[in-house]
């Protein structure tokens, strides 16, 4: 057994020697297609000879300074080609290590925002339920993951509550429309903030589209400008988690482009460096940035490794390659394929619930009985199964287990590099189909 403390302590996983396009290889010199990016990260794939060349070129100059002392110029470079030009009102960025840094760093720029213009009152955030934010305290207070909270439910905070996410595939009542649907959990949102004084809110918090515990579920038309109305009318601010959403992978960079609203502070990460170096930071709008330059003047917050230089230069490789090689037309065109391709192949799969995404984001929802949307025994783990199934074929995918509530139901994620081509596409969706059709076999 290893000496290093893995995921799980009961089996070590493979090892990954070295990795290629889209593509990961063990011991055993097998190619894995990296079907889901890891945790959507590798946007760019594996070894991309621009990226390892800008990482070296700045190991070269300069490894680390610290942010009390100086700036470098890859984090001023990457802060210009993310907020420059202002995208909905973002004007600053500030980089840290990970999302779940990130998502901290929100929560605490929020609080001490209204600090800075006199409002202390406000000491809540309301987010939702089956989400998530990270894994520190903060950020795991905010999320509705229940499987993650549960073991370090004492020390989360009582800060933040939780509403219901948009969630239609089994949320939605069969007497609604979707717009209906979407009133009754706006109508939920404001009866929040009314319960907990609309003076007192900081924030609400939400995924653009939830990623890992939910799988990919995508918001209905007027939701997200539902929200944003809401918040302006209480004068609480907006935060988007575009951790794993965000940076390209629906389809635009920034994924509440296409939600018609733009956030007061977004969190990106994965994406941001496609795990070339740890990186993460948060997007912040004009007005924040000038309630704190009327006030202190100063963010309270801080990390020994934030905007670090070599991280932040393989960050700007990663945005220039993507926007000079016009990647996102191929995420759109890519996605879409996925998409065709994975309803041909499960629309009427009996096991097969739902499918849902955007871009190359894409989840189905796993079901021991379409009609009914009865789930599978958790005791079977049949995401796991789905895993290795996958990885036996060849392929690397991202199931989760505890879709609806932390404990029940399963889906699984694809979100394959934005370099990925049609025939590429075609052999994750094979090898898929396959492995999700002999772990439901061994599920008898």
């Amino acid at each position: 057994m290893s000496h290093l403390i893995h995921r799980s302590l009961r089996q070590d996983p493979p090892l990954a020697l070295r990795g290629e396009g889209i593509h990961l290889y063990g011991e055993d010199g097998r190619a894995i297609i990296d079907g889901s990016g890891g945790a959507a990260v590798a946007c760019l794939g594996h070894g991309h000879p621009r990226v390892v060349a800008a990482i070296k070129a700045q190991l070269d100059s300069l490894a680390y300074a610290h942010t009390a002392l100086f700036s470098c110029e890859s984090a001023e470079r990457l802060a210009d080609v993310l907020v420059g030009h202002a995208p909905g009102g973002l004007t600053h960025a500030w980089f840290c290590s990970s999302g779940s840094e990130g998502n901290e760093a929100a929560i605490k720029l929020a609080r001490q925002y209204f600090l800075e213009i006199g409002e202390p009152q406000r000491t809540r955030f309301i987010a939702r339920r089956q989400s998530y934010h990270g894994n520190t305290l903060g950020a795991l207070s905010a999320g509705g993951n229940a499987m993650r909270r549960a073991p370090y439910a004492p020390l989360l905070s009582p800060a933040f509550s939780h509403v219901s996410p948009c969630y239609p595939y089994r949320d939605r009542r069969d007497d609604e429309s979707d717009a209906q649907y979407v009133a009754r959990l706006l109508a939920e949102l404001e009866a929040e903030f009314q319960r907990l004084g609309p003076d007192t809110v900081i924030a609400f918090m939400a995924e653009t589209v939830v990623g890992a515990t939910l799988g990919c579920a995508t918001a209905l038309p007027g939701y997200f400008e539902g929200v944003r109305a809401i918040c302006d009318r209480h004068g609480a601010l907006l935060i988007l988690d575009e951790v794993m959403s965000g940076m390209g992978r629906c389809g635009t960079l920034h994924a509440w482009e296409q939600e018609g609203i733009s956030p007061d502070i977004q969190i990106v990460a994965k994406g941001l460096g496609g795990g070339y170096q740890p990186i993460g930071g948060i997007l912040v709008h004009g007005r924040v940035i000038e309630g704190f330059r009327r006030g202190s003047g100063a963010f309270m917050h801080g990390h020994t490794y934030q905007a670090h230089p070599i991280a932040c230069a393989a960050a700007l490789a990663v945005q220039q390659v993507i926007a000079e090689e016009r990647l996102l037309d191929n995420v759109r065109a890519m996605g879409a394929l996925l998409e065709q391709r994975l309803v041909e192949r499960f629309g009427n799969h009996r096991h097969v619930g739902d499918i849902r995404g955007r871009g190359l984001f894409w989840a189905v929802e796993l079901v021991r009985d379409r009609a009914t949307k009865q789930v599978f025994d958790p005791a079977l783990k049949l995401n796991e199964r789905v895993k290795r199934e996958a990885h036996d074929r060849g392929l690397a995918c991202y199931p989760m287990g505890g879709t609806i509530d932390g404990r029940q139901g399963d889906h699984a994620i694809l979100a394959p590099p934005y370099i990925v081509t049609a025939a590429q596409v075609e052999a994750i969706v094979e090898r898929f189909g396959a492995a999700v059709d002999a772990a439901i076999a061994g599920c008898g």
